[in-house]
């Protein structure tokens, strides 16, 4: 299978700049990391209720670790330099506007952990959205996980 050719040259700038590093043998396998996202969208669904908040952490976390099991599969992994947004920059060079809801995930995440008012927490409502972005996140990614190969 050919080397995924869009956002080659973001990709090589990522790695080249450290957010993200290169994986070999069986550490490039993404499959388990998409398995552990569908486990903990599961998680969120069940706190929902009595923690929108937490539940809508783990909406973001399901969804950056599908994210990066994409990576993972291309021998791909963010250093902790690049973090989350390098999953989001890597992504969206490679997959286009098709993971967009992973970056308002994280934007949301990211107020939650370093809140400017007390009164800013996640609703039930906006976390179930959360929760249902993660999953679209998820499919779509299980989708894609074999159609790709080592960068």
């Amino acid at each position: 299978m050919a080397r995924w050719q869009r956002g080659e040259a973001e990709i090589e700038a990522l790695v080249g700049g450290g957010d993200l590093q290169k994986l070999v043998g069986q550490a490039a396998n993404g499959q388990p990391l998409l398995n552990k996202s569908k486990v903990t969208v599961e998680t969120a669904r069940l706190v929902v209720d009595q923690d929108p908040d937490s539940a809508l952490v783990l909406a973001y976390d399901a969804a950056r670790q599908a994210l990066t099991a994409l990576l993972t599969h291309q021998g791909l992994r963010p250093t902790s330099k690049g973090g989350h947004y390098a999953v989001e920059q890597a992504v969206r060079a490679q997959f286009g506007s098709g993971f967009r809801q992973f970056g308002a995930l994280r934007r949301r995440q990211n107020e939650l952990e370093y809140p400017e008012r007390f009164d800013d927490g996640a609703t039930g409502g906006v976390a179930l959205e959360a929760i249902m972005n993660a999953e679209l996140v998820i499919s779509a990614a299980e989708e894609l996980l074999d159609q790709l190969s080592q960068f």
